[in-house]
């Protein structure tokens, strides 16, 4: 159990707990799917256009001898860790980028999802984990979540979380934000209904109003990247770019989209550049996986993030978020027994 922290005083901030959206690439998952039921041809050419122009995260796994066993429980069950990355952030914009991920696209990621698809492909469980997560990385000791991509790359990265839960990561996947700005325009923009107006502080030509609003792409970066205009800062961000993933998959799997073949190629064209994948989640693995989901929808989806205490500091008066382990524990078990769907319906994930 990580140690060495005491907790910050005061109201402990709201975690959100179903449907908060969806990680960019559940949505190339159904835009292959939906490819797949036009034709033959169609879904190879996508899928052509997908390999070649995505980029690859070489050796994005730890050595062999430091990962947990195969359980015989959760053996056909699929872990992918999501990454999201930011080419344009700079150190002035982010005064806390130390320990950021370093990916093949020169960005840095600040946003990590662990998204859990079970054997049985009835549902999709996604959990955000908060870069500044104090947890124990494996040769540094207890530290933020982002010193193991410092200490070790996505390997380290990888290593941290599956000792934390016990369980095997299949797939890592990095999306870098600025394919969220030709995804948006290849979709005619995306409406969003946002809960909190602000004016980005690095980007003042930009104002969000509370209420109902459609974003071009350029609006989109400037939507998903901000979090210095918020008291909650990260956990605002991180809601926001929820909020935006999930108008912008409502907008993909609308009609309007599906049933032009133009439009579903102009999306996974936009995209595939600005995504980074190991070298085993190629066009044909993510295709596999879709079709024995044929039946999900976004109300089978549930979105939490990291059972954790709320902020604090470290012992050399660091700021961090502090896990709750025995929560974490629980969903550890779940995840080796692929009984998430029990996890989830048994634990409080509201806070």
């Amino acid at each position: 159990m990580s140690q060495g922290y005491t907790e910050v005083d005061g109201p402990v901030r709201p975690r959100k707990k179903k449907r908060r959206g969806l990680a960019v690439l559940l949505t190339v998952l159904v835009l292959f799917l939906v490819a797949g039921l036009v034709a033959g041809m169609y879904i190879w050419n996508l899928g052509r256009t997908f390999d070649d122009n995505s980029q690859r995260l070489p050796d994005a796994f730890p050595a062999e001898e430091t990962r947990p066993e195969v359980k015989e429980e959760s053996k056909d069950a699929v872990n992918i860790l999501l990454l999201g990355s930011d080419t344009r952030a700079t150190r002035d914009e982010d005064e806390d980028a130390d320990g950021f991920a370093t990916l093949p696209n020169g960005g840095r990621s600040d946003t990590m999802m662990l998204v859990h698809i079970p054997a049985d492909r009835d549902g999709i469980y996604v959990t955000s984990i908060m870069r500044d997560t104090w947890l124990d990385i494996p040769g540094v000791g207890t530290a933020k979540i982002n010193r193991a991509f410092a200490s070790g790359g996505v390997p380290k990265a990888v290593e941290t979380l599956e000792g934390l839960f016990g369980v095997r990561i299949n797939h890592v996947a990095s999306i870098d934000f600025e394919g969220f700005k030709g995804l948006t325009d290849a979709v005619g923009g995306v409406t969003i209904n946002n809960p909190n107006a602000f004016r980005p502080v690095h980007n003042k030509s930009y104002y969000f109003p509370q209420g109902t609003q459609t974003l071009d792409g350029d609006q989109a970066l400037a939507f998903v990247r901000e979090r210095k205009a918020f008291p909650g800062s990260d956990y605002q961000r991180v809601k926001n770019q929820q909020l935006f993933v999930k108008a912008l998959l409502g907008q993909i799997i609308s009609r309007d989209t599906l049933t032009s073949p133009t439009k579903v190629s102009n999306v996974v064209s936009e995209m595939s550049p600005f995504i980074a994948v190991d070298e085993s989640l190629k066009a044909s693995t993510i295709v596999k996986l879709a079709s024995g989901m044929l039946d999900v929808r976004s109300d089978d989806m549930t979105f939490f993030t990291l059972p954790n205490k709320g902020p604090g500091r470290s012992a050399d008066g660091q700021s961090i978020v502090i896990p709750d382990m025995d929560v974490i524990n629980k969903f550890g078990t779940a995840l080796q027994e692929d009984k998430v769907d029990e996890f989830v319906a048994t634990t409080d994930l509201s806070r």
